[in-house]
């Protein structure tokens, strides 16, 4: 059927187009002004024309009557109402309702023309009224149906000539599905929406493009007994798919609006005539010819349809027959019962994925255990990802031979084959300006960020933040946890964000590192043990900021190293330690910056000092000396001292005594007495600890605590008294142990270091064990041990955060006190 849309136009473009729009969607044909095109005659001349052409006129008239052309009585939009009544077209009419809005702008200053000829049409039609463009479209849809219905011609039974039935369809019209793994979890979640006893409709599949929805719900219908569903029916809005080669289209199997899905439904069924009923009548037709029958539907990626047209399919899911069920899948995320969120694939069944495509690929077949490891890291258990990517080993005219080039293919795609285009390419246009901003802010982040963070990078209201990051998470693109609102954006769609969005992102990295340089000046420092805890929590912002950071500002990037060294020590950061103290090293000698040069290969080799690895110690003890050799003398006598530090993990203590001695004699030669004399005597008595001058090594000890006392340095008394404390345990002096080591605890405890908090729990465990290994077993020992216990887990605890290596010698006191306990049972 084709119809001729008859209106006045710049007061009701807005309705034209949703009238066409709806109208195409049921596959009419619309003549209308704005496909003329250029032609000699007059606008009338042409307009009825084109008129003879159609079935029926649709008039849409509201507070303008039109253009009279020279000559005539009437305006082009009557004449065309009056052709059509003389040449006996239907004519359908469509009035603007009271309460819809409309601007004075959009009326003639006179009412009189248009006025005389609604009521001359109304009079002589029935018509129907409008209240928006979206509201119009509907009502001319539906008028549309029926009038379609009713001209329809009657076919005459011919007795000589049957006319043929196709046979109504039976079985299953689901795609193959040649292999699948794991999901087992959201499978049998599935099997229990649609098992008989089940309340609800079915399921609903919601996850970010890629993740294996639609081959989740194909999986779940073939598993679905037979015995309860006669019919299993596939409907996919789905418009192209991804394969190796590229993007390829699906036109020939897409349904990609409401009113095509429920048509094919209907042919699924049998049901050849729900196509030809107006569009209103379709979905409750079929509601009534699924009454009696068993059939699982999947309607498969529908984030392609409306809103509206979303909404209207839930609906009448949500008044599916006994006996029916329905599986769908999405990106969109909505309210239905229950909903599967899909994640990525977990590392085994990301693995075994990965083992079943090596069956069919022999590159893949020779990848090693590591490789594939690292395709699961980057493509973060995505299915799409990992086929895409194992597809580019060998195939034709790829140049990829191994997963490392494959992946990094990903970065150079050609248009029409690249995943991330196919998988968020078209959503990138839907996002707003708010989104947008989020979406920038979040791609800093490896690990979930918080709300406020977002907020601040953004410079968007919370609300408004909240708003935006709530709308991202329904479109399946971020991971989200409302309860803790934090919000995280998988590497691969951060990737393709920072590729396609990159003034935005750099827009939110300015303020991200602005914001974290602040936060380090406000809250680190040598002695800002209550800014610790603030930096703490804070930290995961911070380092999001250090990348960028070590890329800008030489000057700025010194001070904030300084500012944090403390920080890092205290709370075990020792990974985050390294990586930023040697790279600050590099940056300063590129900018000729021998001192501060210095500073950051002793920093690197402190840390290295905690993890016992004396080689990396000695390294950066040596890079420290050669950047100080012009420099002043406590420096010399730094990279002096982390030469002893690297001599004593190795065990070389006389050597590292005389270095410690030599660092002691320039500190002294600065000031007597100072916070760099006593973490010089201290080194020196640890070094004779450990060397077993153990008389030698409590006079330091306690010359060290006596200067700690006197400059008020609660961080220095607390290391000190631990040290003294487990110079007792070795002089097996059990009881002034544990004393010693109570004292420490409560320093280091109020201070906040956590590896001096392990070291103390560690001593004080062994000094209440060694004190009741003895003692009669009973109820006397029984208090301590437990003590113990709960000291030994807590050193334990910290190491093993810590990469400590005092974890094992922790773990053996721990084994001891839990044997001891043995015993007493």
């Amino acid at each position: 059927m084709k119809v001729f849309l008859s209106s006045t136009y710049l007061d009701l473009i807005e309705h034209r187009k949703a009238v066409v729009n709806a109208l195409r969607t049921m596959d009419e044909e619309v003549g209308h002004m704005e496909v003329f095109g250029a032609r000699d005659e007059e606008a009338a001349t042409v307009s009825l024309e084109e008129l003879d052409k159609c079935d029926v006129l649709v008039g849409v008239y509201a507070y303008r009557y039109g253009t009279v052309p020279t000559g005539s009585k009437a305006s082009v939009t009557e004449q065309e109402y009056l052709h059509a009544m003389s040449m006996k077209i239907p004519i359908l009419v469509f009035v603007v309702d009271e309460s819809h809005p409309w601007s004075p702008k959009s009326m003639d200053k006179s009412l009189t023309k248009i006025n005389k000829f609604k009521s001359k049409a109304t009079k002589e039609h029935t018509p129907d009224y409008f209240t928006s463009p979206d509201n119009l479209a509907q009502k001319v849809v539906s008028s549309i149906g029926r009038l379609a219905k009713k001209l329809s011609p009657k076919p005459i039974p011919d007795s000589r000539f049957p006319v043929y039935q196709p046979p109504k369809p039976t079985g299953s019209t689901l795609p193959n599905l040649p292999f699948f793994v794991g999901r087992e979890k959201e499978l049998a979640t599935i099997a229990d929406a649609i098992a008989p006893d089940s309340r609800t409709w079915g399921a609903l599949i919601d996850g970010p493009g890629g993740i294996g929805k639609t081959a989740l719900a194909i999986k779940a219908a073939h598993d679905a007994p037979a015995d309860l569903f006669e019919r299993k029916i596939f409907i996919t809005a789905k418009v192209r798919e991804l394969t190796a080669e590229g993007e390829k289209p699906l036109k020939d199997f897409s349904r990609d609006n409401y009113f095509s899905m429920l048509d094919e439904l209907g042919k699924e069924l049998g049901d050849e005539g729900i196509e030809k009923l107006a569009p209103d009548e379709r979905a409750n037709a079929l509601r009534l010819a699924l009454a009696g029958k068993k059939a699982l539907i999947i309607f498969d990626n529908l984030e392609t349809l409306r809103e509206d047209e979303l909404t209207r399919l839930l609906q009448f899911l949500n008044r599916l027959p006994e006996g029916n069920k329905a599986i769908i899948t999405s990106r969109r995320r909505t309210e239905a019962n229950p909903i599967i969120r899909l994640d990525r694939l977990s590392h085994d069944e990301a693995l075994e994925l990965i083992e079943e495509l090596a069956r069919f690929n022999p590159r893949l077949a020779r990848a090693s255990q590591k490789e594939r490891e690292d395709l699961y890291e980057i493509t973060q258990g995505n299915p799409l990802f990992i086929r895409w990517i194992v597809g580019q080993l060998g195939r034709e005219g790829s140049q990829c031979r191994t997963i490392a080039e494959a992946c990094a293919f990903i970065d150079k795609a050609p248009k029409g084959n690249d995943p991330l285009e196919y998988i968020f390419g078209d959503l990138l246009e839907t996002f707003t300006a708010d989104e947008t901003k989020v979406l920038a802010a979040l791609t800093y982040f490896s690990l979930p960020a918080k709300l406020k963070w977002i907020a601040d990078m953004t410079d968007l209201p919370a609300r408004a933040c909240e708003t935006a990051l709530e709308d991202l998470t329904d479109r399946s693109i971020l991971v989200s946890s409302l309860q803790s609102q934090t919000y995280f954006l998988p590497p691969l769609a951060a990737k393709f964000i920072r590729t396609r969005r990159p003034e935005a992102v750099t827009q939110t990295g300015d303020a991200l590192t602005n914001r974290a340089y602040a936060l380090v000046m406000q809250y680190g420092g040598n002695e800002n043990y209550e800014g610790f805890h603030t930096l703490e929590v804070e930290w995961d912002f911070v380092s999001a900021a250090l990348p960028r950071l070590l890329t800008g500002d030489n000057n700025r990037l010194q001070t904030m190293c300084n500012q944090l060294f403390q920080f890092l020590h205290f709370i075990g950061k020792w990974d985050d330690a390294l990586w930023l103290f040697e790279q600050a090293e590099v940056r300063s000698l590129a900018a000729n910056n021998n001192e501060n040069a210095g500073w950051q290969a002793y920093r690197a080799g402190a840390v290295y000092s905690l993890r016992n690895q004396p080689a990396e110690v000695l390294a950066c003890a040596a890079r420290a000396a050669e950047h100080w050799q012009d420099s002043m003398p406590f420096n010399k006598s730094v990279a002096i001292r982390l030469r002893g530090v690297g001599h004593q993990l190795n065990k070389d203590y006389p050597i590292a005594i005389a270095a410690y001695r030599e660092s002691l004699e320039i500190r002294r030669s600065i000031s007597r007495e100072s916070r760099d004399v006593f973490a010089a005597l201290d080194d020196l008595a640890g070094a004779e600890h450990a060397n077993k001058d153990y008389p030698t090594a409590e006079r330091d000890y306690r010359e060290a605590l006596r200067i700690a006392k006197k400059v008020k340095d609660d961080e220095c008394i607390a290391e000190c008294i631990g040290s003294l404390a487990e110079l007792a345990l070795d002089r097996e002096q059990w009881v002034e142990a544990e004393s010693l080591a109570r004292e420490s605890l409560a320093l280091a405890e109020k201070v906040g270091r956590q590896e001096l908090i392990a070291s103390d729990c560690d001593s004080l465990a062994k000094a209440l064990l060694k004190q009741n290994v003895g003692a009669d077993v009973g109820a006397d020992r029984d208090p301590p041990l437990r003590e113990a216990l709960s000291l030994s887990r807590r050193a334990v605890e910290i190491y093993t955060r810590l990469k400590s290596p005092s974890l094992q010698s922790a773990q053996e006191t721990l084994g001891e006190i839990e044997r001891a306990m043995m015993k007493d049972e």
